[in-house]
């Protein structure tokens, strides 16, 4: 292109003066038909990308746009807050990971193939993969029961109508049951998304790579990737057992812990090698991080409360009224992120305390 320009500038038309020359080579470049012709650098190059505004959610431009993706969609603002604080926590584990592998790390590719398939679980856990029959997974806990009976397995609506009217349980002790049960089904469907991610994993691997290759992948790695869906595997099948219990017998009065994720921990943490004193200090952090679960679902309800009655507000037109209730619920919402990434942090944070205890165990 560059050199028909020339051509065509050269025929017919006597050479410019020496100083003509010396002042056009100081000025640059300038179009050769007018700023803005057919043959300009306007009309012919790529126009740059459009800049983001500073300020943006997330400092990777991937995890913007899956944020935008979702307002988009119209997500509740409880689910938009889970998400946030799901993104924040994948944005600082790929962090970690472009600081391991510019320092060498990582080379077999086990850290990056984890971060894809955390990221796939996030994309089908909020409908953000584009699937049709992705299944919507309630985490805020929020549901009316009376409402809804429906947890999309048959074993867990089993369990749930023999609890409902076996008349062994309060109705704390029912809201408790399908938190349990809600919790249960969102692991099912995070392990199946793990299963299905690794799968595809391995059959790239298998066509693109030759059985020479293969032979060269390290044994430890995926005998990693795995191990880790056999313990969540363990844990789900344990899980059951324990709610199956639970619905036939009603909650005892030893119960030690309220929230699904916490009772988890609980569980595994006795199983894991931990010694007497050990174990008793993880119970005490274990009581903290249910005091923090807590205070976030009190702010995940009044964040709902606000939403609605922001909405109710907006109806009516009272710009005044409407804006104090836009404070107030751009206030539960800064809060309530801040405090899901807070649990998300601590949950992963004693996650790993139990899987290094198990470690040490082998």
């Amino acid at each position: 292109m560059a050199s028909s320009r020339l051509g065509v500038g050269s025929r017919g038309l006597p050479p410019p003066p020496p100083l003509l020359l010396l002042l056009l080579l100081l000025l640059g470049p300038w179009p050769a038909a007018g700023h803005g012709g057919k043959y300009s650098r306007e009309k012919n190059e790529p126009e740059p990308p459009p800049q983001r505004e500073p300020g943006g959610e997330f400092r990777m431009e991937k995890l913007n746009q899956l944020w935008e993706k979702a307002q988009r969609l119209q997500l509740s603002p409880v689910k938009l807050s889970e998400l946030h604080a799901d993104l924040k926590m994948q944005e600082r584990e790929e962090f970690a990971w472009k600081k391991l592998k510019a320092e060498g790390l990582d080379a077999d590719g086990e850290r990056a193939a984890k971060l894809l398939r955390n990221l796939s679980v996030i994309l089908a856990k909020y409908g953000l993969d584009g699937r049709k029959d992705a299944q919507a997974v309630n985490s805020n806990y929020l549901s009316d029961t009376a409402e809804d009976d429906s947890l999309g397995d048959p074993k867990l609506e089993k369990l749930w109508h023999k609890a409902k009217s076996s008349g062994k349980f309060s109705s704390e002790e029912l809201a408790k049951l399908w938190r349990e049960l809600q919790h249960h089904r969102e692991k099912v469907h995070e392990y199946n998304v793990l299963l299905d991610a690794l799968s595809r994993t391995e059959e790239t691997r298998e066509n693109v790579i030759s059985p020479l290759d293969v032979s060269r992948v390290k044994e430890d790695v995926l005998h990693s990737k795995h191990a880790e869906l056999k313990d969540r595997l363990r844990a789900i099948n344990q899980g059951y057992d324990r709610l199956r219990q639970v619905s036939h017998r009603g909650y005892g009065s030893e119960a030690e812990f309220e929230e699904p994720r916490v009772i988890d921990l609980w569980d595994m943490a006795k199983s894991a090698n931990f010694t007497e004193k050990e174990l008793e200090s993880f119970r005490e952090e274990l009581k903290h991080f249910e005091a923090k679960i807590e205070k976030h679902n009190h702010y995940q309800k009044q964040l709902e409360i606000s939403h609605q009655k922001l909405k109710h507000v907006e109806s009516f037109g009272d710009q005044e009224h409407v804006s104090r209730n836009k404070e107030k619920y751009a206030m539960l919402e800064e809060k309530t992120k801040e405090l899901g990434y807070k649990v998300k942090k601590h949950f992963q944070d004693l996650s790993g305390r139990i899987s290094r205890a198990r470690h040490n165990e082998l």
